[in-house]
């Protein structure tokens, strides 16, 4: 199981499978490199690379206050660097989209082309809303099998949706112990949260400018309650050679084997030398 030492000495996990175009995918908030489970086997030809974020999937815990972006873009470049990478194209997710625009900021000649994924400059007060509530908490269902039921009604952006996909997705991200279930990543990620949600709302939109040059896609759930149909007209009309599609029937985030999301992914790749 491969471990990096990031620079404070945080014992992190990855995986590095397959050759060609390496591609760090960078997951959401709370997750892991297995939200990339569903898309591996449909971009064969490329490396795909995954970081487990501190804190969360395999990596250490290491505390409230280094479960910040600016931490885990510097955690993104030491893992390219262990890797001896020059360049890899970003796969974002969420919170890994916004990683991805920091790093075109602040170390762009590392990056060869970003992908986000339901993310953007601007977020939603609704979103930032949903995933306070939810972070930091373990499920009321006690079992797998209930919460693979309660999973389609909750998410009300997700039509569509075959039980089988729920029931994988809850066995990814829940423990299924005696007492119930709980959540697989520190709890103290919360803190982290509530902390940032009491600065200033930083502005950044130069941060998506700093992607000027870099080949660019969107990925947005068309029932996304986080990133706004507005805010992703405003960034094709920035970027309008950015590739981008609205996946119908899927909210914040698209699972990314969805038939509009690899359209998407197969055109942006082949940007990449």
């Amino acid at each position: 199981m491969p471990y990096f030492t990031a620079p404070d000495g945080a014992k992190l996990h990855y995986s590095d499978d397959g050759q060609g175009t390496p591609i760090l995918a960078l997951a959401g908030l709370t997750r892991n490199g297995s939200d990339f489970d569903y898309v591996a086997p449909h971009i064969p030809g490329n490396r795909l690379i995954r970081m487990d974020y501190r804190g969360r999937g395999k990596s250490e815990w290491t505390g409230p206050d280094t479960y910040t972006i600016p931490v885990e873009a510097g955690d993104a470049i030491a893992l390219l660097d262990h890797l001896d990478l020059p360049q890899a194209a970003i796969l974002g997710t969420s919170r890994g989209g916004l990683i991805a625009m920091l790093l075109a900021a602040t170390s762009k000649e590392r990056l060869s082309g970003v992908c986000l994924v339901d993310i953007g400059p601007e977020l939603t007060a609704d979103g930032l809303d949903t995933i306070k509530n939810y972070v930091g908490k373990n499920p009321v269902q006690r079992t797998h099998a209930q919460a693979t039921s309660m999973r389609a009604q909750l998410l009300t952006g997700f039509k569509n949706v075959p039980e089988s996909r729920w029931r994988q997705e809850v066995e990814r991200h829940y423990i299924e112990t005696p007492d119930g279930l709980t959540i697989n990543y520190d709890p103290a990620l919360v803190d982290a949260v509530l902390a940032a949600g009491t600065q200033p709302t930083p502005d950044l939109w130069p941060l998506f400018d700093a992607l000027q040059g870099l080949p660019l896609a969107l990925i947005r759930g068309a029932n996304s309650d986080l990133l706004s149909r507005q805010t992703a007209d405003e960034m094709t009309r920035r970027r309008p050679d950015m590739i981008r599609s609205d996946v119908p029937d899927r909210g914040h985030v698209p699972f990314l084997d969805e038939p509009q999301s690899l359209k998407v992914l197969h055109a942006w790749l082949t940007k990449h030398p």
